[in-house]
């Protein structure tokens, strides 16, 4: 049975159409130069991203979501996944205030859509809709892709909203399922979100271990406690 593991996941078979998905206790950052084991970390990983594919599929978006397998493992569907990463920018943060003559902070006036293509020794570079078809992906794909991904922002942004958090940006990851559906994969937790406490601008999610900004744990758990109050 082959695992397949990465820096923060490991994904194990389980028949032809399911895999179970486990969140290690692992962080990383800067491409794995900083390095730490937290105890707790994958546990909420997985329960802040079982909560957010519920929330997701509660409002009409198909995710490979099936079911929890225990503290920090979730039952999801195997997928063939498009190696990309699609990241949504709301707020001005992290690469693009290097990229656009912008404060940290700014509220764009419409989200922004982003591609990079999924490759560790490249660096995941930034592509555009030109470059994903020479990559094989067609342009229906690509707009499918899109459009779901701003109506996760779209949920998701006021769900946060509702709890007094701003969903900065966040990466999704798309692949195909036996169906042939387009389907949403992967995660969304601190690890691949920012979010901000909406009065103070603190960060809830994986800034807190790039940037020493206090304890990772205490901020995971203050953000899903804050997802599961009823506003």
């Amino acid at each position: 049975m082959e695992v397949y593991e990465g820096k923060a996941k490991r994904i194990i078979p389980l028949d032809e159409t399911k895999v179970i998905m486990e969140f290690k206790d692992d962080a990383t950052a800067f491409n794995g130069k900083k390095k730490a084991s937290l105890m707790g970390k994958g546990t909420l990983n997985a329960r802040i991203s079982a909560l957010l594919f519920r929330v997701l599929e509660e409002n009409g978006v198909k995710t490979h979501f099936i079911g929890v397998a225990g503290d920090n493992r979730l039952i999801v569907e195997r997928l063939k996944m498009y190696p990309l990463e699609v990241v949504v920018r709301n707020v001005v943060a992290g690469s693009l205030k290097r990229r656009l003559p912008l404060e940290e902070g700014t509220e764009l006036p419409e989200p922004v859509v982003e591609l990079y293509y999924k490759d560790d020794g490249l660096g995941d570079p930034m592509i555009n809709r030109h470059h994903a078809k020479v990559l094989g992906i067609s342009e229906d794909e690509i707009e499918e892709i899109e459009r779901t991904a701003l109506r996760v922002n779209s949920i998701l942004r006021d769900y946060f909203k509702r709890r007094g958090i701003i969903l900065v940006d966040f990466k999704l990851e798309f692949g195909r399922n036996g169906k042939g559906e387009i389907v949403l994969g992967d995660e969304i937790s601190p690890d691949t979100c920012r979010f901000w406490d909406a009065e103070t601008k603190r960060s809830l999610d994986k800034d807190v271990f790039r940037f020493d900004k206090g304890d990772l744990i205490e901020a995971y758990g203050e953000l899903y406690g804050r997802l599961l109050e009823t506003p």
